[in-house]
């Protein structure tokens, strides 16, 4: 059952829309060997060390690209998420353009009460962001758009790589 924004696309898009609902995993070929970078990113957010959490997010989708023979993304860790009216910003992906990687920013702290982010949460929200890119390198889709198929996906690399692991501190 497609969401209510389906019905706003055009033909083209409702293709890709169908396209993307239809694939509901992504296997990774060893999820075991992204386990120490997803602890490594629980223990930074925890001891909230922006520095070593931009390091383990990214040895983290280093290893999960390289494992699906995907170009790698550049990963940023930002400090507090920005928010409007709309809500707030908890991760954003920007397509390679120009010859520069795709990109990956998430955000640490909550808007209004700058309180690090929970981990099961930063960790779903680094894996959406990723969906989007392996949406376009990985499955080749023209777009990228929110369907229950990229929210099985998203789930299925979580629970590859969690290993039942869903704490705040990674246990």
């Amino acid at each position: 059952m497609p969401f209510p924004y389906y019905r706003r696309l055009n033909r083209a898009d409702q293709a890709i829309y169908r396209a993307s609902d239809r694939i509901h995993r992504i296997d990774l070929p060893s999820p075991e060997r992204c386990r120490g970078a997803v602890a490594a990113v629980a223990t930074a957010l925890a001891a909230e060390r922006r520095a070593d959490l931009t390091l383990a997010c990214q040895e983290l989708s280093d290893e999960l690209l390289a494992q699906l023979e995907i170009e790698p993304v550049t990963v940023r860790v930002l400090a507090v998420r920005p928010s409007r009216d709309w809500g707030e910003l908890q991760g954003l992906y920007e397509p390679a353009e120009d010859g520069s990687d795709a990109r990956v920013s998430l955000w640490m702290r909550t808007a209004q009460r700058k309180n690090p982010v929970a981990f099961k949460t930063f960790l779903r929200t680094l894996l959406h962001e990723l969906g989007h890119h392996l949406d376009y390198e990985l499955l080749e889709l023209e777009d990228s758009f929110h369907t229950e198929g990229f929210f099985k996906r998203e789930s299925s690399l979580f629970h590859q790589i969690a290993g039942g692991k869903t704490s705040r501190e990674g246990t």
